[in-house]
């Protein structure tokens, strides 16, 4: 159990990082029931070719989000047999009572694909499906989002540099092949201007969601001659865009070189997850998960979160 609690005026408070007992990146939350459940990846301790050095996917829970359960590591590198390396940003969705974690993984002999572990249970354990769900044979599929809308369709992004999306069947474990995959125009409309490829703010570790019709694209992002990743949004009135660029979500400021996002309602509460390097021993290949609570403006946009120290129970 992760216990973070401080009694201040008797409310008790989590502080972050919510996660101290190992390095954890790319928050990846889920409500289900009465529990909120996060996926991260895990920084190993000790370095491998001083680079990000990740094998497995970790699960924790809350119900207060203050004290947290450590379900430990739900999938790794070893349950894939066609993958060697790179357990990067994963997020998981529920179906028909199955629960799907779609995670980037390095191909054996090959480049970046994404990979789908399957369970009858949020806190796995994950078969994976013996194969990728997608492959372009390129380093753009990585970070997928997941997002079944109410009408039954089910969307998955990825993608650095470009943004690019499938539409899932409703297997969750294929999709339309006579579609394909779209990438979306990176325009500075979209995305604002930027210094990654693109020439947009557009960088990575998208986090595709709906709120009261309006639908948002939340995403790490490159500021014009900046090094270190902040988190942007961009919003639409539709699943597959066309996006227009809402601003800033968090700076750059007292992070690491990169960034994630992750949003969720829980309990009338709006949260944004991300990570830092802040915990001891903590650099750009040693990150830690923290979150901050947040409110949407009137017209549904989202004001700049700073970094915080924690949230209070719920």
């Amino acid at each position: 159990m992760e216990r973070k609690v401080v009694l201040g005026d008797g409310v008790a408070v989590g502080k972050n990082p919510i996660i101290t007992s190992i390095y954890t990146a790319d928050p990846a939350p889920m409500v289900y029931g009465d529990t909120l459940y996060l996926y991260t990846t895990h920084d190993e301790d000790v370095l491998v070719n001083d680079f990000y050095t990740m094998y497995d996917w970790y699960c924790f829970s809350t119900r207060d989000m203050v004290n947290w359960t450590n379900h430990g590591a739900i999938f790794s590198l070893a349950d894939i047999s066609w993958a060697d390396d790179r357990a990067w940003a994963p997020q998981a969705v529920e179906r028909n009572g199955k629960f799907y974690l779609y995670c980037p993984v390095h191909k054996k002999d090959g480049g970046m694909a994404i990979a789908v572990g399957v369970s009858d249970s949020p806190t796995g354990p994950f078969k994976d499906l013996g194969h990728p769900l997608v492959d372009e044979g390129d380093w753009n599929d990585i970070d997928p989002t997941v997002f079944i809308d109410d009408d039954g369709q089910a969307y998955l992004y990825f993608g650095n540099p470009e943004l690019r999306y499938v539409l899932l069947n409703e297997d969750m474990i294929s999709y339309d092949e006579t579609v394909g995959v779209v990438k979306i125009p990176m325009t500075v409309e979209s995305f604002g201007k930027g210094s990654h490829a693109t020439g947009t703010t557009y960088g990575e570790g998208p986090w595709f969601y709906k709120r009261n019709d309006l639908y948002y694209m939340v995403y790490a992002a490159f500021g014009e001659g900046k090094r270190d990743e902040h988190l942007a949004y961009s919003t639409s009135k539709s699943p597959t865009g066309p996006w227009v660029y809402g601003g800033v979500l968090m700076t750059e400021e007292g992070g690491v070189f990169t960034n994630h996002p992750g949003i969720a309602d829980f309990k009338g509460h709006s949260y944004l997850f991300y990570h830092t390097g802040e915990l001891p021993g903590g650099s750009l290949f040693h990150r830690s998960v923290c979150v901050a609570e947040f409110r949407y403006n009137e017209d549904g946009s989202i004001d700049t979160i700073a970094k915080c120290n924690g949230v209070t129970a719920i």
